[in-house]
Formats: C-alpha cells, sequence, structure tokens
C-alpha cells in the first residue's frame, strides 16, 4: 500500500464532521513508513519558533526550519512526533486533586486545629460530652466550607477552558475541521471572520486581516495584518505578521505557519507566569490565624493561674490541671468557625444573586478592606465598541451624538441649541455622514458588528441620521484599502441613478485626506480651501483629540486630488453604563481608583476624567517610566498616580507589587490575556464574564458573570459587612465564656459552692453556640457599610475597643449574676434548687440581652430596628421558651434541678438583665457624639487653614 493510499484509507475510516487525531502507532504501517517514523523520532531540529525569530524570516526559510510543505501541510507521521515532543494545544491546570484531599485541605484552617486539641484534651480528661460536641462542630464548618467551595468550582467548569475548540488545518492536502488543542508547531491553519486564532500563527496569506488583539494588547483598534517579512522587530508588542492565540479575527481573512502552541505562545508565556504567582492570604484569613494564637495563649493562660493558684491551695496538682484544662475548651468558642463559614457562605450565595461568581469563600470579605482597586479600561470600564460622539462639519457646524454601541439608540444634535438631525435636513451634516457610510466595509445587525469597531460607529452614525440606506444608492467600482503608510481608505462609486459622474469617498487620518483637497464644502456647495481655513481644521482636530477622541477626517469629490472637504468626525470607546456611578461610590467609601491601560496618555485621560477616575491635571505615569524608577521611588509616588498608559502584562504586575508593599489592598479588574497576571497576583483579581478572555477567568477569584462593574459596590459592602457580623459574635460569645468562666473560677479559687450545675453549664453553652450567637452572623448588612473606610489590614478581629465593650459586658454579666446569686442563697449557706434557677435564668437573660445590643458594634437598636433580622428573633424567642421550658415543666425540672419561679422573680430578673443592654447602648451613643465632635473639630480646623 503506497502511503498516500494508506492515508487516505486512514481519513475514509475516520469520515466525520470533526477530525480526531488517533495517537496508537500500531498500525500495520509499510516499511517504507515506519522507517520515516523512526527517522522522525531521532529527529531533534523541529522546535516551536520564537514570535520575533518568525517575524523576520521569510516565509520560505520558516517553512524549511518546521519542515512542512506551505501546500500539503505535515504528515500525520509528522504530526505523530511533534505532539510527543510538544504535547497538546492547552494549558496544564492543576485541577485533578481528588475530592477526598480538597475536603482534608480545609482542616489547616487553625482555628480547627485548635479545636482538635480541645476534642483530645476532652477524650484525655474523659469530657466525652464536650469531645462530641467540640468534633460535630468541626465537622459542620469543615463540610459546609467544602459543599460550597465545590458548588462554585462547578460553576466555573465552562469557564475554564483556555483553548479555543475548533479550526481549520491542512494536513497532506486536506482541509480538515479540527479541535484546536491538536494542532503542532508546523501545521498551516485557515483562518477568517469570526475565528479565534487558535495558536501562534506566522502568516503566509493576509486579505484585508484585521484582527482584535484588545484582549493581548489593550488597544481597542482591530490590527492591520499582513505577509510581508518584518525587516526589524523593534519594540513592538505585536508585529504585523503575526497572529496571537486567543485574539479575534475582526475582518478578511489569512493563512498561516504554527510557531508556538500550549505553553509555548505567548498566550501561553502570560498563563506560566500567572501560575508561578501565589495567591496571597485574604485579611480575613490572616485576622482569623491571628485570633486562633490569642485564644491559645489566652487558654494556656487560664490553665497556668488555675494550676498555680491550686498548688498554693495544697490541691491535687492533676486534680487542678483537669478543672484548668475544662476551663480552656469551654473558653475556646468552637462555634466561631461556623459562624465565620455560614457568614461567607450566605454572602457568597447573595452575590450568585447578584451575577457575580466568587471562587473561595474568604475572598467575599476581602474587598471589605480593599482601598485600592486597580482597572483595566478597555471592555472594562469602557464597552469595547466604538461610538462617534462629535462631528465638526468644514463649514463649521458642531454636533454632539448620544446612543453608544452599535444601536440605533440616539441622535444627532446641532449645537448650540440641541436640534436634531435628521437625512439631509443639515445639508453638510448629512455630507458628511453620507460620506462615512458610503466609505466602509463593516456590516451593523441588530446591534451586531461584523468588521471593523470604527466603521460600524460610522454605520451606526447613519443609522441615528436615517441616512444608512444612501450606501444601496451607489455602486462600488473599486476600493483603495487602508495602509498605515498613506493613512486613508477610499473608494471610487458610481450613483445607481446614472445622473451624476463618478465619485470618490476618502476617510482617514486628517493629515492623510487634505492633502487630497482642493476645496470645503458648504451647505452643499465648494469652496476653496486656504491655508487660514486649513489652520482651523488643523486646530479643531487637536481639539477632538485632547478630549480622548479618535479623529476622523472625511472628502468626496470627483477626482483624488480634487476632493471637497467634508469635516471631521471623534469618535471614542464610550465607559460602560453605570461605570461613573460606581466609581464615585467608591471613592466616597475611601477606595483609590486606577487604570492601567495600553493606550496613549491622551485617550487615557481623557477616559479616565469620563469615569471620574482623575482630572485633566491627574499625575500620569507611562510603563517604560515605571520601568525606569527604583522600587523605592516608584513605592513614594505610585500612590499619587491615578493613570498608569502604555503598560505591558509585567508592568501591571509591577504596579501591583509595588501597591501591596505599600501595604494597600488591591483588587484588579480585567478581561483580557494581558491583564491575567496582574489578575491573579492582587488581593482580589477581579474578570468580566461576557467579554473576558478565558485566561483571566481563571486567574481570577471572582467574575462578574454579567460584566456590571457596579457589581464590584455590592461585594464591598457583602465585605464590610461580613467581616461586622464576625466582630458581632466574637464579641457576644467571649464576652459570654467569660462571664461564665469567671463564674466557675471564682468558686473554684475561693472554695465556693457553684452557682450553676453541670447541666445548666451545658445548656448555657448551647445557647452561647447556638442559634442567638450564629443568627448574629446573618445580621443584614448596614445601610450605610458601603460608605465606611475600608478595614485596615493592621486590625484584628479582637481590637481595644472591642475588648473593652467585651470585658464591660462581662463584668455587668458576672455582677448581676453574683448579685443575684448571693441574694438568695439561704442563712445556712447551703446552695438550693431556687438559688441555682434564679441564677441560671438571671445569666440566661442577660445572654439575650447582650446578644441583642451585639447585633451592631455602632449603630443603636432603634435604627437597625428589632424585626429587621428574623432568624435572630426567632433564635432569641426560642431559647426564652426552652429557658421557660426548663423551669416549669417537671420532667425537665428534674434533670436541671429547677423550680418555678413567680411573675415577680421574672421581671425582676428582666429588669436586671436588661442593664448590660441599656450600657451598651449608651456607649454607643457616646461613641458617636464623640466622633461627631471629632469631626466638627476638624472641619474648624481645616476652615482656619
Amino acid at each position: 500500500m503506497t502511503r498516500r493510499n494508506f492515508f487516505g484509507l486512514f481519513r475514509k475510516l475516520t469520515h466525520g464532521p470533526k477530525y480526531t487525531l488517533v495517537d496508537n502507532e500500531a498500525h500495520n504501517h509499510t516499511n517504507e513508513e515506519l522507517e520515516e517514523l523512526k527517522v522522525l523520532k531521532n529527529d531533534d531540529s523541529v522546535i516551536a519558533v520564537p514570535v520575533k525569530e518568525a517575524s523576520l524570516k521569510s516565509i520560505e526559510e520558516l517553512a524549511s526550519d518546521l519542515q512542512v510543505d506551505l501546500h500539503e501541510g505535515l504528515s500525520h507521521f509528522s504530526v505523530l512526533e511533534r505532539r510527543k515532543k510538544h504535547g497538546l494545544n492547552e494549558f496544564m491546570v492543576d485541577n485533578n486533586e481528588p475530592i477526598w484531599k480538597k475536603y482534608l485541605s480545609q482542616f489547616k484552617n487553625p482555628l480547627i486545629l485548635l479545636l482538635f486539641c480541645s476534642a483530645l484534651i476532652s477524650i484525655i480528661t474523659k469530657e466525652y460530652e464536650d469531645a462530641i460536641s467540640i468534633t460535630m462542630a468541626i465537622i459542620i464548618v469543615v463540610t459546609v466550607a467544602f459543599l460550597q467551595e465545590y458548588r462554585s468550582e462547578k460553576s466555573l467548569e465552562e469557564l475554564n477552558k483556555l483553548v479555543p475548540p475548533e479550526c481549520n488545518c491542512i494536513r497532506e492536502n486536506d482541509v480538515l475541521h479540527m479541535l484546536a488543542r491538536e494542532l503542532v508547531p508546523g501545521d498551516i491553519v485557515n483562518i477568517s471572520v469570526g475565528d479565534r486564532v487558535p495558536a501562534d500563527i506566522r502568516l503566509i496569506e493576509a486579505v484585508d486581516l484585521l484582527i482584535d488583539e484588545s484582549s493581548f494588547t489593550g488597544e481597542v483598534e482591530p490590527c492591520s495584518k499582513t505577509c510581508l517579512t518584518l525587516s526589524q522587530y523593534g519594540e513592538q508588542t505585536s508585529p504585523s505578521n503575526i497572529a496571537f492565540m486567543g485574539t479575534l479575527v475582526r475582518y478578511g481573512n489569512g493563512r498561516g505557519i504554527v510557531i508556538g502552541t500550549g505553553e509555548q505562545s505567548q498566550f501561553g508565556e502570560v498563563f506560566k507566569m500567572m501560575q508561578m504567582e501565589e495567591t496571597p492570604k485574604t485579611p480575613l484569613q490572616k485576622s482569623m490565624d491571628k485570633l486562633g494564637k490569642q485564644l491559645s495563649i489566652f487558654s494556656f493562660i487560664i490553665i497556668g493561674i488555675i494550676m498555680l493558684i491550686g498548688w498554693l491551695q495544697g490541691k491535687a496538682l492533676l486534680n487542678m490541671f483537669t478543672i484548668g484544662v475544662s476551663l480552656a475548651v469551654a473558653a475556646i468558642p468552637e462555634g466561631l468557625p461556623i459562624v465565620v463559614t455560614v457568614t461567607l457562605a450566605l454572602g457568597v450565595m447573595r452575590m450568585a444573586k447578584k451575577r457575580a461568581i466568587v471562587k473561595k469563600l474568604p475572598i467575599v470579605e476581602t474587598l471589605g478592606c480593599c482601598n485600592v482597586i486597580c482597572s483595566d479600561k478597555t471592555g472594562t470600564l469602557t464597552a469595547n465598541e466604538m461610538t462617534a460622539t462629535r462631528l465638526f462639519t468644514a463649514d463649521g457646524v458642531h454636533a454632539e451624538v448620544t446612543g453608544v454601541g452599535y444601536k440605533k439608540n440616539g441622535a444627532v444634535l446641532i449645537m448650540p441649541g440641541g436640534e436634531v438631525a435628521k437625512g439631509f435636513s443639515n445639508v453638510s451634516l448629512g455630507k458628511l455622514v453620507e460620506a462615512g457610510s458610503v466609505c466602509n466595509n463593516a456590516l451593523v445587525k441588530d446591534g451586531v458588528l461584523m468588521g471593523q469597531p470604527t466603521e460600524g460607529a460610522l454605520i451606526t452614525l447613519a443609522m441615528k441620521m436615517d441616512i444608512d440606506a444612501v450606501k444601496d444608492c451607489y455602486i462600488r467600482i473599486k476600493e483603495f484599502p487602508f495602509s498605515s503608510e498613506q493613512k486613508w481608505m477610499a473608494v471610487k462609486c458610481s450613483s445607481k441613478s446614472q445622473e451624476a459622474d463618478e465619485k470618490y469617498f476618502m476617510k482617514g487620518a486628517f493629515e492623510g485626506v487634505i492633502e487630497y483637497c482642493s476645496d470645503y464644502n458648504s451647505s452643499g456647495l465648494p469652496v476653496p480651501l486656504t491655508p487660514q481655513i486649513k489652520t482651523v481644521y488643523i486646530n479643531e482636530e487637536k481639539r477632538l483629540g485632547r478630549l480622548g477622541l479618535r479623529v476622523l477626517a472625511l472628502a468626496s469629490g470627483p477626482e483624488l486630488g480634487r476632493l471637497s472637504f467634508l469635516g471631521l468626525i471623534g469618535i471614542i470607546d464610550p465607559p460602560k453604563e453605570g461605570v461613573k456611578e460606581a466609581i464615585d461610590m467608591l471613592h466616597q467609601s475611601g477606595v483609590s481608583v486606577k487604570m492601567i491601560t495600553g493606550d496613549a496618555r491622551e485617550t487615557a485621560v481623557a477616559i479616565g476624567e469620563n469615569v471620574g477616575i482623575c482630572k485633566t491635571s491627574a499625575v500620569t505615569m507611562s510603563g517604560e517610566e515605571l520601568e525606569k524608577l527604583e522600587d523605592a521611588e516608584l513605592i513614594s509616588k505610585i500612590t499619587k498616580v491615578s493613570v498608569f498608559y502604555r503598560t505591558n502584562p509585567k508592568h501591571k504586575l509591577k504596579i501591583i507589587k509595588t501597591l501591596q508593599k505599600n501595604n494597600a489592598i488591591v483588587g484588579m479588574t480585567g478581561d483580557g490575556v494581558n491583564d491575567a497576571i496582574a489578575l491573579k497576583s492582587a488581593d482580589i483579581g477581579v474578570a468580566m464574564g461576557c467579554t473576558g478572555t478565558d485566561v483571566s477567568k481563571e486567574a481570577a477569584d471572582m467574575i462578574l458573570v454579567n460584566d456590571d462593574v457596579s457589581t464590584i459596590l455590592s461585594a464591598i459592602e457583602e465585605g464590610k459587612g461580613i467581616f461586622h457580623n464576625i466582630k458581632n459574635f466574637v464579641r457576644f460569645q467571649l464576652s459570654t465564656s467569660i462571664a461564665a468562666l469567671s463564674l466557675i473560677t471564682l468558686s473554684t479559687v475561693f472554695n465556693l459552692p457553684n452557682p450553676l450545675n453541670a447541666m445548666q453549664i451545658l445548656w448555657i453553652n448551647i445557647i452561647m453556640d447556638g442559634p442567638p450567637a450564629q443568627s448574629l452572623g446573618v445580621e443584614p448588612v448596614a445601610s450605610d457599610a458601603i460608605k465606611r473606610r475600608p478595614r485596615n489590614i493592621q486590625d484584628t478581629i479582637l481590637s481595644k475597643i472591642l475588648i473593652l465593650k467585651i470585658l464591660i459586658s462581662a463584668v455587668i454579666i458576672i455582677g448581676g449574676t453574683l448579685f443575684i446569686f448571693w441574694t438568695e442563697i439561704p442563712e445556712d449557706g447551703k446552695v438550693t434548687p431556687r438559688t441555682t434557677t434564679m441564677t441560671f435564668t438571671c445569666f440566661v437573660f442577660f445572654d439575650m440581652f447582650n446578644a441583642l445590643t451585639c447585633r451592631s458594634q455602632t449603630q443603636p437598636i432603634y435604627e437597625i430596628g428589632f424585626f429587621r433580622n428574623h432568624f435572630f428573633l426567632y433564635a432569641v424567642i426560642g431559647s426564652i421558651l426552652g429557658q421557660m421550658a426548663v423551669i416549669y415543666i417537671p420532667p425537665l425540672q428534674k434533670i436541671f434541678q429547677t423550680e418555678s419561679l413567680k411573675p415577680l422573680d421574672l421581671l425582676l430578673l428582666t429588669g436586671l438583665a436588661s442593664t448590660v443592654f441599656v450600657i451598651s447602648e449608651l456607649i454607643k451613643i457616646l461613641e458617636r457624639f464623640v466622633l461627631f465632635c471629632k469631626h466638627k473639630n476638624l472641619s474648624k480646623t481645616t476652615e482656619q487653614v
């Protein structure tokens, strides 16, 4: 069988809509084929070619280096060997960790490990009930965290496909529609409008080829591509004869040789850098680690003090050790990890309802202390849809255009006055817009652009003036395509009515178009072009440029060189809806917003002004300037810079790292390949779900499904609310724990009768860790949360103010409970059921009032309301009913050793227990008054200055 016949039969056997490579070499090959395979196996010369080298080599040289026939493509034998050497055209993401390992990784939390130690100590000291309750707490915490993160991973599976799935490849003179992952260096690939480039390719054919590289370079305008060999590489990031993996073909078609696949591609270089970046610990994780250490130290101090006092009293050391360990175990709030996990999980679920996917539970809290957000421009702050916004006709008419994107919504308003221009109601405007519509190759249908964005903006402009159909009145005879040298495009047309002669329409850069103009249009009549008039146009072109607009000049006339200048059209990539409002709110909440873009300074500053990031006098810095600065100098300057322009992925990474060295918590938003490294290294990376590239979604911690940047505000609000809820819980539980421990410790140290029995202590412990405590973690976010300053990362959960409030509450509870205990002890000094019942009920009531005031650290109860947190309301009512059952139901009276109390007893206990609530609320009001006075004094000082 000849080689050609063999592969012909092979193709018949594998015939189908998609070609899947068969890797098995155990075919009945001829000796000739086996010899060829052997030669290929020993050939080490075929390697991926670097972009710079490929762009400087001629097509023939490159084909020779890659050992490929430009017409027939690679043989299947060559593909097999190259596959062994280079692997598949994909990125290896280490997501194959077994589920059991992912589950066990949840146990690395320091608080979980501390609880494990507590459970072990409880077993050693034969406190089996404590050991069981702590173990159950651990299992609940770990399982909830695992299930939530596993669920997030599943929802992200579709976002993690990193390579375009299909492509058209030539092999052995056949065009195969195949999976892009099967490409190898040397393959010949066809690309056309709408295709994503499947690998890095050196173009060997290019017909009107425009490729959108905004995801790679940040530039919104598609790049014109050629197959010509470059004479020198220079500093360009996007050579004109190279198409990069993941970029989008906007116009035309082409063919090229694959020079880099998978991690050998430029896309892969970014991906490898991203994989090397270690995701930093979140501020909440750091705070919880610190709290775990503090509680451990606190536990050991308690054990030491109890053992020391017991030893001085002459008691058995082992017995005192057992008491000390029991108290230490009780001091550790086993409910804390549950509250943290549940609170974060609820935050993640609330974010999901707002169309934001959060990958890891602690991430949602990170934005609560984020004080700097760095944002990419194209596709993140702007819509990545070019829109005409300003018009200037040759006879001096100014107009503004409303509406954004490629939809007809909007109008052309003549300024001043705002008169709406339709059709040729204003001849000069009509002629200007007509030229842009006729000298055009784009198509806009139902808001979807097919073609170049700039041309799409001109078509949309014509639609807004109801003259888009004028294009159909002409027959195109010839096209003069745009080139970077001449900086203009022109078409030669004839009218379908055949009443007029042939006519030229031209559009392009002002300096290119004006050279072909001998006069200018004035309400439809040609007027000679003078140097003075030309100066007016030059000044207007500069003015529009300073506004950050891309300026197009248009002209028409009977022949090139005798054209009439029609005017200028200013085009911009408009900000997304709601972005300005979101940035204003971020500034109000103390978050600094910085824009990082690959655009020129003028464009970057103009967009920055439009969205409220900066002013005209803003401090800016280019990527080149960034590279020249030493680290120390950059750290001192970076906080003042609001716009970084002409940047690449390495610059973005350096900006993030420098800000972090400056103790900033940095959020990064982006959608492109060039944003991936920065997204990974930031404290929280936020990717766009619709326009975002796959690699940016892989790198990010949070994905905005609908690309709505204002969703970040909701995340910040959730983050701040979550941290405050955790603090509320910590305050409640520690104040209750300290009070309970102090009662037991005091009775132990002074050889007094125990005010509470074992079952009563167990019931109090259930309330401390149960529904009333847990309900504090689900307190709705405060209405003013977004306006609060970001949390300082140096602040721990147990701040000095919080510790003071905990101690005040604990002292009130201890004092009130001991008062009831002493007053209820009979004269003979023996503890009766009434004594313990009154003491027990007093402590539980104190607990309920303490929980009520712990719902907020700063807001009084009249602001947050009694009924806003329904879960808390039900938990407190349930706890009080449970306490009544313990007091009044006979079987429970026997178990808890209680007796019925009179209504006056309950009234006394309620009044006494409410003191912890009243005093705490007064402290909040006093704090607010002090802050108000400070703010007032500061304002006066500022006015005087």
